[in-house]
Order: C-alpha cells, then sequence, then structure tokens
C-alpha cells in the first residue's frame, strides 16, 4: 500500500469515526431529549480516559515487568535506538527491557513520563540483531506517527456512546412507562450497538497504523521490510511455541494493540504459517506470500487489531528493494 494511499485511508477513517461520533451527540441531543446524568456520564468518561493515558505507563510497566534498559547494559541496542531515532527525525525515546518469554515489542507514554519503547527478553533472545533493529524501526514509527495518541483519543469514543446508550436503556427500563422511557430505551440499545460500529472503524485504524509504521521501518532500515518480515515470522512461531502463551494471554489482551504482532491472534497464525516445518526462513516466507487470506481469515481480521499475516508481509514484500 502507498504512502499516500495510507495517508489517506487513516484521514478518512478518522473523518468517519469523529463524524459518526458528532452525528450521534447530535441525534442523542436533540432527539434523545439528554439530561444532566448523560453529560455527567460523558464527562467522567473523557476523564476517566485521560487518567488511565497519563498513568498507562505506569500500569504497562507493572503488568509486563518493563524496566528502564540502563546503557552500559546493552550499549549496542541503545546504539541502533538512536541511530534510527536520528533517522526518524524524532527525540530518543527511554529504552525499556520487558522482562517476559513472549516475544514482542510496543512503543507507549504520556506526558507524565515521556514517549517509550520497549522489547521483551524473549524477542533479544530468539531473534536476530537485524530483525531486531527492524522491529524497534516499526516501533519508532509509531511514535513519529504519534499513534499512542491518536489511538488512545479514538478508543475512548466507543466506551463514551456505549455508557451513554447503556444510561439511556436503563433510564427508559426503569424511569416509567411512558411514551419518553421507551423511547429512551430504544435510543439506547440503538447507541449501544452504534458504539460496536466505531468499536469496527477504531480497530481499522489500528491496522491502518500498522501497515504505516511497516512502512517506517522498511525506509529508515537497511534491508528492513525483509528483516521485519522475517522478525515478524519467528515472532508468530515463538509465540505459539511459549509454554506460558496461555497464561500471559489474558495480561496481553488489555495492550495488544500496543505489540508489534497481534499476541490472540499467534496461534491461529501460526497454522498458517507454518503448515509444515521450516528450519529456513527463507522458505517459509515464499511459503507464506504463496497463500490466499481464506475468508474465515479475512472476518476475524476485521476484530483484530493487527492486519492479516499474509497481507501484512505481502505489503512488506512490496517495499523490498526501496529501502
Amino acid at each position: 500500500m502507498s504512502s499516500w494511499k495510507l495517508r489517506f485511508s487513516m484521514v478518512a477513517t478518522l473523518a468517519a469515526i469523529f463524524g459518526l461520533t458528532t452525528l450521534g451527540f447530535l441525534v442523542i441531543l436533540t432527539v434523545a431529549g439528554v439530561g444532566l446524568s448523560i453529560y455527567t456520564i460523558g464527562i467522567l468518561v473523557i476523564v476517566f480516559n485521560i487518567v488511565q493515558w497519563l498513568l498507562s505507563p505506569y500500569l504497562v510497566g507493572a503488568m509486563y515487568k518493563a524496566r528502564e534498559l540502563p546503557e552500559n547494559e546493552n550499549p549496542k541496542l541503545h546504539q541502533i535506538v538512536s541511530e534510527l531515532s536520528l533517522k526518524s527525525k524524532i527525540s530518543k525515546p527511554k529504552l525499556m527491557l520487558s522482562q517476559i518469554p513472549l516475544p514482542n515489542a510496543f512503543a507507549y507514554g504520556s506526558p507524565l513520563t515521556g514517549n517509550r519503547v520497549a522489547v521483551t527478553q524473549g524477542l533479544l533472545n530468539n531473534l536476530d540483531e537485524g530483525e531486531v533493529e527492524a522491529v524497534i524501526g516499526h516501533e519508532l514509527g509509531h511514535l513519529k506517527h504519534r499513534d499512542v495518541q491518536v489511538m488512545m483519543v479514538v478508543s475512548f469514543l466507543p466506551a463514551l456512546f456505549y455508557y451513554i446508550g447503556y444510561s439511556l436503556m436503563l433510564s427508559g427500563m426503569f424511569g416509567g412507562r411512558d411514551n419518553r422511557g421507551d423511547n429512551n430505551a430504544i435510543f439506547g440499545i440503538a447507541f449501544m450497538a452504534f458504539s460496536w460500529i466505531l468499536t469496527l472503524f477504531t480497530l481499522y485504524l489500528s491496522r491502518l497504523r500498522e501497515y504505516y509504521a511497516d512502512r517506517h521501518s522498511a525506509l529508515i532500515v537497511d534491508n528492513g521490510a525483509k528483516k521485519l518480515s522475517t522478525g515478524l515470522i519467528s515472532i508468530v512461531k515463538l509465540s505459539q511455541q511459549s509454554k506460558q502463551k496461555k497464561r500471559e494471554g489474558t495480561n496481553n489482551s488489555a495492550f495488544k494493540a500496543l505489540f508489534i504482532s497481534n499476541p490472540d491472534r499467534a496461534e491461529t497464525e501460526a497454522q498458517e504459517l507454518y503448515t509444515s516445518y521450516y528450519s529456513n526462513k527463507e522458505d517459509l516466507l515464499r511459503e507464506t506470500l504463496a497463500k490466499e487470506p481464506t475468508s474465515s481469515d479475512r472476518l476475524l481480521e476485521i476484530l483484530s487489531t493487527h492486519p492479516n499475516i499474509v497481507k501484512r508481509l505481502r505489503a512488506l514484500q512490496k517495499l523490498t528493494g526501496k529501502t
């Protein structure tokens, strides 16, 4: 997918999300007869999400056992982050080490903590240096494009609509048997359903931004498209093999949008990629690129924060030779 198409798709999706949200509020205000309680709920949801964003780095750090990695502990990794940050034209983020065996990486941060890039111990133990470099390039792409801030803002909109709809539904069910109560219940259910539509747009936007971050890595890392492709394949395979995947899956779900690869999809994607054993990543890459996503794959992708692995690798393949 070309750069201008990615930009257009993201802008169009953002416009649709905010447009639908504005339309929804107008309908609530003009038809449902919103009272102070609805405003109160809206304010509480907004405040809650702002507080969550500000404190999220501390929560992420605790959940994934992340600590700041001193430069003298891994000077080569710090050098990679410094050089790629310079190429990305952004300030060097804090480099964090997440002490879990699941191979992955994620970018996060808030005004209280600044930007951070975390790599897991499993990533460093199992990927080669070039693949780690490409993964970091992807995460720096998220920071350059302000994906953390954008997705935080966009993600709270479905929650806002859901709780407003939930409040209208309850007020309609228990506020009396008049027409106004019946209308509130109907509108409440409608807006709860509407929140799911917004969620689908949010997931689509997340997938677009993953493609955009992949492209960024391909452009700033030498042979980045190839390195990121083999890195992603390794992450999928190792995630499936991890004995602790099931135990960590519950925690991972809360912040799976942060990861370079969706851990919840690891087993499914591994089945797509590893129909037979390949010791050579090159063979596996060629086999994967020859596959066609099934209808089931496309349906699962709609509900995922990350693109289908086959489609993602094909997009990277198109960037090979352009770095």
